[in-house]
């Protein structure tokens, strides 16, 4: 229920830097414009744009909240004068521009979702930005289709282990790149069909052999740097590269010859900065084709640990310790 006070807690980032500089605060409770809902934020996940954000490397956008946060589960609080949908008292998760680390937030009808069913409120809060934005860059820009491979590098992250899931659960080969052995394990009972440690693999070669040279389809990239060379090597003719981020640099030298000779298409995305128009038919598109899924338990989050929310700090060394497989999720309850 809505606070006397009409104060909420919440987590700002005190100033550009470390996990500590995550601090508890006092905040207004927003109001929901009549386009928006006010969500009762029970969970809130946390993602890697998150830490990029608390390192001052990632500002939100103008009109977005100063608090990181991009996605939550919870229950509608209220609700605008132009929204038909949800009504007070809803189970939902959504999608964020930020402010995801609060008691309350305020969201665009358009990328509200309602929970799954069978999912609790922590797991709800895992789904938004990871299907989003597995939904968008392999099946749209990637164009991923039944029968074709895919890799996907990072396949222990949130990112990871829902782009196996969907990739298996469409019909197509998946390939991962994983750090280690435990992760490696995941991965194969998510339904990897190869998982290459690159500490001891080449995952060029790996790929090459398991599609008697061929190449693969569909690569979802987050490392970039010396990536995107080994990229386009294993790529298949016409193959499609999907960048969503750079974690192993922004810049390297690459050979675009490979780019002609293969007629490949390498494209990337940023979710947090596309219109609302474009995030609500994602949604829709999430509730028609994925939601059922999940429902029927042919896919769920993979969830790490669970922080509270005034120890968000915590949640951020996890991530950046980079042991966890799975999301990694606030109560904020």
């Amino acid at each position: 229920m809505m606070t006397n006070t009409k104060k909420m807690k919440a987590v700002e980032i005190t100033e550009p830097g470390g996990p500590k500089a995550l601090s508890l605060c006092q905040r207004d409770i927003p109001q929901a414009a009549p386009h928006e809902v006010l969500i009762a934020v029970k969970a809130a996940g946390v993602n890697r744009p998150d830490v990029l954000q608390r390192m001052g490397a990632y500002p939100p956008p103008k009109d977005a909240s100063d608090l990181p946060g991009l996605e939550v589960a919870g229950i509608v609080e209220a609700v605008g004068d132009d929204v038909t949908r949800f009504r007070v008292g809803d189970a939902v998760c959504a999608l964020t521009a930020g402010g995801g680390y609060a008691q309350y937030v305020s969201v665009d009808a358009g990328s509200v979702l309602p929970v799954p069913a069978g999912l609790t409120m922590t797991q709800a809060a895992a789904l938004p930005e990871t299907f989003f934005t597995v939904w968008h860059n392999v099946f749209e820009r990637g164009a991923l289709q039944k029968g074709e491979v895919f890799l996907v590098h990072g396949g222990s992250s949130g990112i990871g282990t829902t782009a196996i899931q969907l990739a298996k659960a469409f019909g197509a080969t998946v390939i991962t790149t994983v750090g280690s052995g435990e992760k490696a394990d995941a991965c194969r009972q998510l339904g990897a069909d190869h998982v290459v440690e690159y500490h001891e693999e080449d995952f060029v070669s790996v790929a090459k052999q398991v599609t008697d040279g061929r190449g693969v389809d569909v690569i979802l990239d987050m490392v970039g740097g010396d990536y995107i060379n080994r990229n386009y090597a294993c790529a298949a003719m016409d193959g499609r590269i999907v960048q969503i981020a750079f974690l192993g640099g922004a810049k390297t030298e690459a050979d675009f010859s490979k780019l002609m000779m293969k007629r490949l298409t390498h494209t990337g995305s940023t979710l947090r900065i596309r219109p609302l128009e474009v995030k609500a038919l994602l949604a829709r598109q999430l509730e028609e084709h994925v939601w059922p899924m999940i429902e029927e338990v042919r896919i769920a989050p993979v969830m790490d640990m669970i922080f509270p929310l005034a120890e968000a700090w915590r949640a951020h060394e996890r991530m950046e310790e980079g042991a966890h497989i799975g999301k990694i999720v606030l109560d904020v309850a």
